[in-house]
């Protein structure tokens, strides 16, 4: 064989030998393709079950929360009722107190200065202030009995039916035994720190009894009006 054919037949089987190693990575370069395709398809399917996972915790959490709203209807739906009558027992308060707004009468009272401001708050209950120069001086309210009020030796009662009388002096200091305007008796006794007890006599005996808790009281006894005082001062007029 010439050096020539010799020379052509080396640089065939390079060409082959350099197809082949082509060929080869080719191959090579396709499988690490598809191996790259099926490990990116892992992360792809454990992304959709995570999807899947979050959907069915979306769901979980979509009825819990539904659940929780179902829960929380009934209650919320009490709670508004219970705002709602809240607020209809406020209306009918502002109402009650709306009636109260004017007094149904204003009176002057014995010193020549203050006046009384008579409210009517219900069926035998009655409120008095006591107002001078503009000021509220103090307040009587009757509450299942007459009241009554030592004013700076002013006294002054208001009754069941709202009937307000004030008078000037006359107070005795308990405790003692004292005659009373209407030919009444009052044995005042001290039975604590600002209470004092009153028994108030007539001829038939004890005919009502008096007690400050501290606070004054008052009475109408048959038309003679008696204040009795937390410092233990008694006092009457007919």
């Amino acid at each position: 064989m010439s050096s020539s054919t010799t020379a052509r037949t080396a640089r065939r089987r390079t060409l082959r030998i350099a197809a082949a190693a082509l060929t080869a990575a080719a191959g090579l370069t396709l499988t690490a393709c598809s191996g790259s395709d099926a490990a990116g398809a892992k992360p792809a399917a454990h992304t959709e079950a995570g999807m899947a996972a979050a959907a069915s915790s979306g769901a979980g959490s979509s009825a819990g929360a539904q659940g929780s709203d179902a829960k929380a209807g009934p209650e919320a739906k009490a709670e508004t009722k219970a705002g709602a009558a809240g607020k209809q027992s406020g209306s009918v308060h502002a109402t009650g107190g709306g009636k109260a707004a004017s007094p149904v009468r204003t009176q002057r009272l014995a010193d020549g200065i203050s006046k009384a401001e008579i409210y009517k708050l219900g069926e035998q209950h009655y409120r008095a202030k006591i107002v001078a120069r503009g000021s509220v001086l103090a307040t009587l309210e009757t509450k299942k009995g007459d009241a009554g009020l030592d004013a700076n030796d002013m006294f002054i009662t208001l009754t069941l039916d709202g009937q307000v009388h004030s008078w000037m002096g006359g107070g005795h200091q308990g405790p003692g035994t004292f005659k009373l305007a209407g030919g009444w008796t009052a044995k005042v006794t001290k039975v604590g720190e600002l209470r004092y007890r009153a028994q108030i006599i007539g001829h038939d005996g004890v005919a009502a009894t008096l007690e400050t808790n501290q606070q004054d009281t008052g009475v109408n006894a048959n038309g003679v009006y008696i204040v009795l005082s937390a410092g233990g001062v008694i006092s009457a007029h007919a």
